[in-house]
């Protein structure tokens, strides 16, 4: 059978709003095919496998929340800078609390990964991946900040889009006011 692009799309949709709403342990082909209003089988026709289905929704993760060829051009040209380091890390902020069921899926894959070795392969290749992309990004565009840098703001907007997504510890505080904050701290004064 020929695989539609178009349905594989959906069914990975499909499958990051049931993740995204029940948790890893909701996410099963059987959930995807009602989710999506298609015929039972469906995804398994896709994704024939548990990993198979797991790497397709961080395949689609990407997608949806990476940077638009308008973003990228939009900070192309611009001269180097915290301010600009500091509006890129806006954008990400952005792109992930506009698609939060995106984000929560994307939570919840790496929880799971904590939980079940086998997919920490998976998880750790795409996040490898989207690290070494950011961090040629930073180079390409000539922003400040090397390996070091990239990794800890990471771990500073994980940390922040956590708590956007969920709970927040302080609601009254900016998001702009909090990456200002973490731009100044994380980079040299010369960056």
């Amino acid at each position: 059978m020929a695989k539609n692009e178009a349905r594989r799309r959906l069914l990975a949709d499909a499958g990051i709003a049931v993740l995204a709403r029940e948790g890893a342990r909701g996410l099963t082909h059987r959930a995807i095919d009602k989710e999506a209003g298609v015929p039972g089988g469906t995804t398994s026709n896709y994704f024939r496998s548990r990993g198979a289905l797991i790497t397709g929704l961080f395949e689609r993760i990407g997608e949806r929340i990476g940077p638009t060829a308008e973003d990228l051009a939009r900070r192309a040209g611009r001269k180097p800078s915290r301010a600009l380091f500091a509006d890129y890390i806006r954008d990400i902020v952005r792109r992930m609390t506009t698609e939060a069921d995106v984000a929560r899926a994307l939570f919840e894959l790496r929880l799971e990964s904590g939980r079940r070795p086998e997919f920490a392969e998976i998880v750790g290749g795409w996040l490898r991946a989207g690290f070494d992309g950011d961090l040629a990004f930073n180079r390409a565009a000539g922003l400040p900040g090397g390996r070091r840098e990239i990794a800890l703001f990471h771990y500073a907007i994980d940390g922040l889009l956590f708590d956007l997504l969920t709970t927040p510890i302080d609601p009254e505080v900016s998001t702009d006011e909090v990456i200002d904050v973490l731009v100044a701290g994380l980079l040299s004064e010369e960056e």
